[in-house]
C-alpha cells in the first residue's frame, strides 16, 4: 500500500515535470513565433518605406525633368529673342557707318540720331539683363543724386515722338501742376522705368496713341502711361510683371523684345521706394502708373547747364587727365571738352597717367578701372597720395557691379561714372566736381507750332510726290522723305514754299508735324 502511494506519488512529480517541460517549450515556441512575425512586420513596413521613397524620388526626378525642359525651352526662346534684338540695332548701327564711310550725301544728323538710338537701344538690353542678374543676386545698388526732373521727362518722350510718328500715333506730355527743378533720386533708373513704360504703350498700340501724366504734390510723383492699345486680359494682369513673359495674346507675342522691361521696371520701382500698378480693358487700353517719392531739394545745385548747349565756362582755364586704354573714349571726351576751353591731357595707361599727371598737374581725373597692368583703382589711391584731396578724381568704367558712389572717405576717388557716357551728365559731373558755372547759349525761339494753310494750289504734277511723302511720313523713311523733297523742288517749282516749310519739319524729325503739314496741302 505504501509503496503503491510512494509510486503515485513518483507518477505524478513525473507528470507534472513533463508538463511543465512542455509548457516551457510551448512559451520559447511562441515567443520565438512572435518575434518572427514582429521582425516580418518590421521587414514589410521597411519596404514599403523605400518603395514609397523610390516613387517620391521618381515623381521628383519627373518633374525636376519637366523643369529642366521648360527652362531649355525657355532659354532657347530667351537666346533667340536676345539675338534679334541685338542684331536689329546693331544693324542699322553697322549700315549707317558704311554709308558715313562711302561719303553718301546722308545727312549727318539722321545718321547721329539713329546711330545714337540704336546705341543706346543696346545700352539698354544689356542693362536690363544685368539688373535682372543683380536683383536675383542681391546686389543691386541705387544712388541718389540731384536729377533735372522736367528735363528728363522731356528727354524721354521726345525719344519716343519719331517712334510714335512713324506708326502714325499721337503721343501727348501732360504736366499737371508744378513739377520741381530738381529732385533726389537715380536718374538713370528712373529713365529705365519711364523708357520701358513708354515703349510698351508705343509698341503695342496699332491706332490712337499715348500719353504721359505727370502730377507732384508732397515731395511724390504719380506719373502715368496711358494707352488706346489693345488692353491685358485680367488674366494676365500680373504675368506681364514676370520675366521673359509678355502674355498670352498672339498679337503682344509676335512683337519684338525679350519680356524683361515690365519685370525691371516693378523690381527698380519697389527699389527705389515706389510701385506700380496696371488696370486695363480689353479692346481700349491699358492704363500703368508709377507712384514714387522724388524728394526735392533744398536748393538747386550749382553749374546746372539745364540741357542748353555748354560753349564754355568761366573763371581760369582748368587742366583734365583721361586716363583710358581706349583710343575711341578718349577721341570722344577730347572732342567734348576741348572746344569748351579745357586742357586735355590723355594716358592709355596707368603708369604712363601718373607720369602725365606730374607733368600737366591736373585738376580733375577721367579714370577708367580696366587698363592693362595697374587696376584703376590703384591708380586712383597713388594719384590720391601724390596729389591729396584738391584733385578731383572720377571713375569712368563699364565695369557698373564695380559701382562706388567715392567720396566716403573710405576711397580715393570723388565720383563714379558707367560707360557708355551720357555727355550731359559727363558735364554735370565735372561742373560739380570742379565748381564751375557754364556759358551756355541762348535758347533759340521755337517757331509757331500752328500754321495757316498753305494759300495756293499746287499742280497736278506735284500729286504723285505728296503721295509719296505721306506715304514715306506714315512708315517713318527719313531718307525717302528727303529724297522726295528734292526732286518735287526740282519738277515742280510751284512746290518752292510747301518744301521750305517741310524741310524745318523733317531736320527736327517733327513726322508728326510734317504730316499735318501735308493735309494743310490743296
Amino acid at each position: 500500500m505504501a509503496m503503491a502511494r510512494i509510486l503515485g506519488t513518483i507518477c505524478l512529480g513525473l507528470v507534472l515535470a513533463v508538463a511543465a517541460t512542455f509548457a516551457r517549450l510551448f512559451l520559447k515556441a511562441r515567443d520565438r513565433h512572435r518575434a518572427a512575425e514582429d521582425a516580418n512586420q518590421a521587414q514589410t513596413e521597411r519596404l514599403h518605406a523605400e518603395i514609397a521613397a523610390h516613387q517620391e524620388t521618381e515623381a521628383a526626378l519627373a518633374k525636376a525633368k519637366e523643369t529642366a525642359e521648360a527652362a531649355n525651352a525657355a532659354k532657347t526662346r530667351y537666346l533667340v529673342a536676345v539675338s534679334h534684338e541685338i542684331r536689329s540695332p546693331l544693324n542699322a548701327i553697322y549700315g549707317y557707318a558704311q554709308l558715313l564711310e562711302r561719303g553718301d550725301s546722308i545727312p549727318p544728323q539722321e545718321a547721329g540720331g539713329v546711330i545714337r538710338r540704336s546705341a543706346e537701344h543696346l545700352t539698354n538690353l544689356v542693362e536690363g539683363l544685368l539688373d535682372i542678374s543683380r536683383v536675383e543676386s542681391g546686389v543691386l545698388q541705387v544712388r541718389q543724386e540731384l536729377v533735372r526732373l522736367p528735363a528728363l521727362l522731356d528727354q524721354v518722350v521726345e525719344m519716343f515722338r519719331v517712334q510714335a510718328a512713324a506708326k502714325g500715333l499721337s503721343l501727348d506730355y501732360v504736366v499737371e501742376g508744378r513739377l520741381p527743378a530738381y529732385v533726389r533720386t537715380d536718374e538713370k533708373r528712373l529713365r529705365q522705368i519711364l523708357i520701358n513704360l513708354l515703349s510698351n504703350a508705343i509698341k503695342y498700340t496699332d491706332t490712337g496713341g499715348a500719353t504721359l501724366t505727370v502730377r507732384y504734390r508732397s515731395q511724390s510723383a504719380a506719373i502715368e502711361v496711358r494707352d488706346t492699345g489693345p488692353g491685358i486680359p485680367p488674366e494676365d494682369l500680373e504675368r506681364i510683371f514676370e520675366p521673359f513673359e509678355r502674355g498670352r495674346e498672339p498679337d503682344t507675342v509676335l512683337q519684338p523684345g525679350i519680356g524683361l522691361g515690365l519685370a525691371i521696371t516693378r523690381v527698380l520701382a519697389r527699389i527705389l521706394g515706389g510701385e506700380v500698378t496696371v488696370a486695363s480693358e480689353l479692346g481700349k487700353g491699358s492704363r500703368f502708373l508709377l507712384r514714387l517719392l522724388l524728394p526735392e531739394p533744398i536748393e538747386a545745385p550749382a553749374g546746372a547747364a539745364a540741357y542748353r548747349r555748354v560753349t564754355g565756362y568761366q573763371g581760369p582755364r582748368r587742366t583734365i587727365l583721361v586716363i583710358d586704354d581706349s583710343p575711341a573714349q578718349i577721341t570722344v571726351v577730347n572732342h567734348l571738352l576741348r572746344p569748351l576751353g579745357f586742357s586735355v591731357f590723355e594716358a592709355s595707361g596707368g603708369t604712363a597717367g601718373l607720369a602725365l599727371a606730374e607733368h600737366c598737374s591736373p585738376d580733375l581725373v577721367l579714370l577708367d578701372i580696366q587698363m592693362p597692368g595697374t587696376s584703376g583703382w590703384d591708380i586712383a589711391e597713388q594719384l590720391r597720395a601724390r596729389f591729396g584731396a584738391g584733385l578731383r578724381i572720377v571713375m569712368v568704367s563699364a565695369n557698373a557691379h564695380e559701382f562706388h558712389a567715392g567720396r566716403d572717405g573710405r576711397r580715393a576717388h570723388d565720383a563714379f561714372l558707367t560707360k557708355p557716357v551720357d555727355l550731359d551728365a559727363l558735364l554735370d559731373m565735372i561742373a560739380r566736381q570742379l565748381g564751375l558755372d557754364w556759358i551756355v547759349e541762348a535758347a533759340e525761339a521755337k517757331p509757331a507750332s500752328l500754321r495757316p494753310p498753305l494759300p495756293l494750289p499746287l499742280p497736278d504734277a506735284a500729286v504723285p510726290y505728296l503721295v509719296e511723302l505721306r506715304r514715306f511720313t506714315k512708315i517713318g523713311h527719313v531718307r525717302g522723305i528727303e529724297t522726295t523733297l528734292v526732286t518735287l523742288e526740282r519738277n515742280v517749282p510751284e512746290s518752292a514754299d510747301l518744301v521750305a516749310r517741310l524741310r524745318p519739319q523733317l531736320e527736327a524729325f517733327d513726322l508728326r508735324g510734317l504730316a499735318r503739314t501735308l493735309d494743310d496741302v490743296r
